[in-house]
Order: C-alpha cells, then structure tokens, then sequence
C-alpha cells in the first residue's frame, strides 16, 4: 500500500498538471480573437505653444479622446494599458514620442469611453523644433492576460499640425 504522503503527491502533481494545461488553453485561444477597435482624437484647442527659459518648447491641448476598446477583452483579459503619444521626427531623432494621457481599463464595461481632458503629461521637445511641426496622435494598448503572453498594438492618427508662432 502507497502511503497518504505518496497519495497527497500524486494528486497535488495531477492537480497541478491539470491547471497547467489549462493556462496553456487559455492562453492559446487569445491567437483566435481578432480584435477590431477604433478610436479617435481631437484636439479642441491649443491653451499654450511657449518656449521655455530653458529653450524647451512647451505646448499644452485639450483634447476628446474616444474609443471602444471592448473588442480586446476576452476571458483571458485581466486589464488594459492604454495611452495617447505625439510622435514626431527631428533632426536630431528619426523618432520622438511624447506621452499626452494613459488610463488602465479594468474590465470590458469601461472599455468604451469619451475622455474630455487636457495633456495629463508634459508636451516638451528638447529644443525649438514643435513651431509648424507635423505630428501624429497614436493611442497604443497593452493587453494584460490572466495568464499567457501579453498583446500590443496602435492606431495612429495623422495629419495634426502645431502652430507656427508661440502663443
């Protein structure tokens, strides 16, 4: 006869077993959702384009942000991460991204929303390089998974200018 301590073995190691293979399942079946979610930003005004003492320029938005974002949500959704950066090029970055608003949806309920709001962050380039700048708007998302790999993506939205004086 095996003892209570080689049975409590065997069914911990089943047991264990079992809810691995679950998270595998789970975790897999996120590959077969094909999320579709929109989203739009508008910028309502420009409350300030100044330059800094520093040489910095400084600009500051208010902007409506809206999205659906309920098609990410799946069973396996714990949260998602999601935030709105200018981005830009200047001679000296092929690349610069600046964070203007992020929000963390905890669950698909909140996961359409229309966001009246000013740059929850700081607009500042190193430099005198935002005057008539061309710039893009990209809300980017990182879906946290209760278990497996985590997900992200964007929608950029182009054609945004700054103004060409201070103001």
């Amino acid at each position: 006869m095996h003892s209570f301590g080689h049975r409590a073995n065997a069914v911990a190691t089943f047991a264990v077993t079992i809810l691995a293979a679950m998270c595998f399942a789970a975790s897999f079946s996120d590959n077969f959702n094909t999320p579709t979610p929109t989203a739009s930003v508008k910028i309502l005004n420009i409350n300030w384009f100044q330059k800094e003492a520093n040489g910095n320029d400084e600009v500051s938005m208010t902007l409506n942000i809206s999205a659906d974002l309920s098609s990410l949500f799946t069973w396996n959704t714990k949260q998602v991460f999601v935030f709105v950066a200018a981005e830009y090029e200047t001679p000296q970055n092929a690349l610069n991204q600046v964070s203007l608003w992020d929000g963390i949806i905890p669950a698909k309920e909140h996961a359409k929303f229309l966001i009246h709001t000013t740059n929850k962050y700081r607009f500042i380039d190193q430099g005198s390089n935002l005057k008539g700048k061309d710039f893009n708007l990209t809300m980017h998302w990182h879906i946290m998974p209760k278990t497996g790999k985590m997900f992200a993506d964007k929608i950029v939205m182009t054609g945004y200018r700054l103004p060409e004086q201070y103001r």
